[in-house]
This record gives structure tokens, sequence and C-alpha cells, in this order.
């Protein structure tokens, strides 16, 4: 990982790079510009254009750019005149389209916040999850986060919000609401609330910097065994963190093996997922990513896992990206048995680019195998036991969040039936026995 890093670091001196060399170039086209112009032209739609032409040109994965005669490219996009910011932002969108890569992609500024808000795993706010009741039409609390402003100030599931700092919430979306609660760390909020049809109060609040729950974890108790059950919703910046206190607190209870959800799960930072990984096991590759000068990285594990207990890995259609790596690297090695469907099937690994302007830019970088040398592009990795819901099931289980990693969870109850089958009946057999599939369940 330590020589990827390295290697990224030049793609911001291309970006950097590349802003000089369009000034560059535009003085030996016009070397008589006076000082006035020349800012103009600086501070133009051009220059960004010509900033993401450049990262791509740099650093894209394919270096034909899928057959694209990006320089030809170049000229075109320079070529023409951008009367506003919106109008460079679609002539960049359509540029990207011809790579025919759907994960390199332009960010606006709100979109380049979004993804930089979701990754980081913080935001700053009071700490509520929102829904537009579906029988009220009222948005109402779904649940305060721990330890936020939110739950030091006595907000409670179920609390309609009727007001933000004023402004009426009604026909207000989530999204905008959101917008509303959110702002800078230490500024003052206040909500109208009302509580099980009582009167309505206003609470005032103090905005937080607040690390958002990623990880959820629970003993199971699953007959004569104790199951430690950890749900991973994605790999931001504070799921490291997360899932090692979830195990370090399971352990400590006394667990006999685990369970790693990872259903749902898109994905996040290349680096969580490698972190995660050296958790479970002490040695061996955890992923291979090739350039597109064919340089190889191997990332491998470094002695520092946590535990060695018996482990059952659940994923579906939905499991993509750094959940595919961690999975890979846990079946490839023989250390748990995957359960549930076969992945999404993304093999790519991406940099994202702050540009200028506060927009952003995705841009492919390279392949990535797992530690077999198996690319899982378009195909995702087939679990071990294969367990398909039927569309009631999954109805049910979206319905009931709370029913998911519970008996009334078809592919949870297999994951239990697997350990219960094999490592905890027979508990000295080293851990790639765990890698031995059962017939598919249907």
């Amino acid at each position: 990982m330590n020589r990827l890093s390295k290697r990224a670091y030049p793609f911001q001196i291309a970006l950097l790079g590349g802003v000089v060399m369009t000034t560059s170039l535009l003085a030996l086209i016009s070397p008589v510009l006076n000082r006035s112009v020349r800012a103009a032209w600086q501070n133009s739609p051009k220059v960004l254009v010509d900033e993401v032409w450049q990262i791509v040109n740099q650093t894209y994965v394919d270096g034909t750019f899928n057959q694209v005669d990006w320089q030809a490219k170049r000229r075109q996009l320079l070529s023409k005149n951008y009367t506003s910011q919106e109008e460079a932002y679609q002539a960049i969108r359509e540029a990207l389209k011809l790579l025919n890569d759907p994960y390199t992609r332009f960010l606006s500024p709100e979109e380049y916040k979004t993804l930089t808000t979701q990754t980081s795993g913080e935001l700053s706010g009071i700490g509520i999850r929102l829904e537009l009741n579906k029988d009220s039409q009222v948005l109402t609390v779904v649940e305060p986060i721990a330890n936020s402003p939110a739950t030091q100030s006595g907000v409670q599931s179920g609390d309609q919000i009727l007001a933000i700092d004023g402004r009426s919430t009604t026909s207000m979306t989530v999204e905008d609401a959101s917008s509303l609660i959110r702002g800078k760390a230490g500024t003052p909020v206040s909500l109208q609330i009302r509580r099980s049809g009582n009167k309505a109060f206003t609470l005032k609040l103090t905005r937080a910097r607040i690390q958002l729950p990623t990880v959820q974890f629970a003993l199971k108790q699953e007959g004569n065994d104790q199951i430690g059950y950890i749900r991973l919703n994605e790999f931001n910046a504070h799921a490291a963190t997360q899932t090692r206190q979830a195990i370090q607190k399971l352990a400590a209870q006394d667990v006999d093996a685990f369970v790693l959800d990872l259903r749902g799960n898109p994905g996040g930072l290349l680096q969580s997922s490698i972190d995660i990984s050296r958790m479970w096991f002490d040695k061996g590759l955890i992923v291979r990513t090739v350039d597109r000068l064919g340089h190889n990285d191997k990332i491998t594990a470094n002695n520092t896992a946590l535990t060695k207990l018996p482990l059952v890995v659940l994923v579906d259609g939905n499991s993509a990206s750094s959940s595919e790596i961690l999975t890979g690297a846990l079946k490839d090695n023989h250390r748990a048995t995957v359960v549930g469907t076969a992945t999404f099937g993304k093999a790519l690994v991406q940099s994202v680019q702050s540009l200028s302007d506060g927009a952003g830019l995705a841009v492919t970088i390279a392949h990535y195998y797992t530690p077999q040398g198996t690319d899982i592009s378009h195909k995702g990795i087939t679990p071990d036991v294969q367990v398909n819901l039927t569309e009631n099931q999954r109805q049910t289980l979206s319905l009931n969040p709370a029913l998911i990693g519970t008996q009334a969870d078809p592919q949870y109850t297999q994951a239990v039936s697997n350990l219960q089958r094999t490592a905890l009946t027979q508990p000295g057999l080293p851990a790639q026995s765990l890698a031995l599939p059962l017939p598919a369940v249907r």
C-alpha cells in the first residue's frame, strides 16, 4: 500500500502541472496578451476543463483511453468558448463518457462535498436520522445518533420535526431538512418538535462534529454457542476503528465465532478494507493492484490479527468494491466461509481529486485482483454457500431491518448453521476447514 500511496502523489503534481501547462501554452500561442486578458483566461471555465483532461491523461488506467484520441479531445475541448461553469461541467461529462467507464466521473461541488463527507464518516450537525413518515407525511426522527447533540438534548425516536429555525417543514424533503440542520460546528439550530401527539415545544441545540456509526454489533446466543455478529455498512475513514472496537468488545464476552455481514455494503476507502483484513489473519496476500504501466502493488497482512476464531462472511449482489477486497482476502486465504449470493463485481480502484473550483473528479487508476489472482470484474465473488432469498424474504427484511441478523434472516441462519456444523463442532480444526462448502440453499 505504501508504494501505491507514493505513486498517487504525482497525480496531484500532474493536476497542478496541468494548469501550468495550459497557461504556458496560451503564452506560446498569444505572447502579446496583456495581464488582464491573461488573468481572465485563467479564471475562465477552460482552465477547469483542461484541469480534468490533464488528470485523466496522467492517471487513467487505460492508456488507450478506450481507443479515443485523447490529445485530439483536448484540442476540441479548448477550442470551445464556455459561457458558464455549468456549460464547462457538461462538456467534461460528455468527454468522460467516451471512456466508457461509469466509475470515472465528474463531481459538481455539491456532489464532491457529499462524497467527501460520506468517506470521512463525519458531518457537522446535531446527529439525527430523519424520514418522511409514510402515514403522517411529517418529517420524523428515526433515531438520534449516540453521543450527539441530539441525544444529549433528549431528542427521541418518533419525534416529529415541525420547524427548523422557524421555517415550517410542511412539504419539505428529508434532503432539504438535512441541509438546514447541518452547519458549522458550534453554531445554534432551533427545532420545533411534537412528541406522541403532545403540544409542540422548541428545542435549541448546538451543532458539533459527529462521527457517523458504520458498524453495528451484537452478541447472539445461538443454541449453546455465542456468536459475535458484526454488520459493516461502508468503508469510511472510521470503519476500521469501529470494526476493531466491535471485535475486541465481542471477544471480551467470550464469543465462540464471528459472523461479518457485508450485505448491501457498496465499498469505500481501499485503505479501510486493508486495515480490516489485517484484523482477521496474520499472514498472506490481501490484494494486488495493477496500474496502466503494469506496476504491481501487493498488499499483505502484517501479523496484527485480533482473533483466530471461526468466521463466516455474509455477502450479496450489493456487496461491492472494498467489500469484495475484504471478502476475497478472507476467502482466498481460507480464513472464512462466504455465505449468500454473488457479489457485485467491481474490480477497479479510483482516485478522487479536488478541482480548482471546489468540484471533484473520480478517476479509475488501477485494477485489482484477489490473492489467488482472480479478476472479479462483472462476475463478483461466488460464495462457498449459496443462499438465495425469495422476493417475499427480501421485502420482509427490507421493511423490517431489525430482523436482519436474526433467525428471521435465512442467510444469517445459514451462516450460524455452517459454523455449528464445522468449526464449532470440531474446534481443533485449522481455519481453512471453514472453507468447506455446503449444498446450495434456495
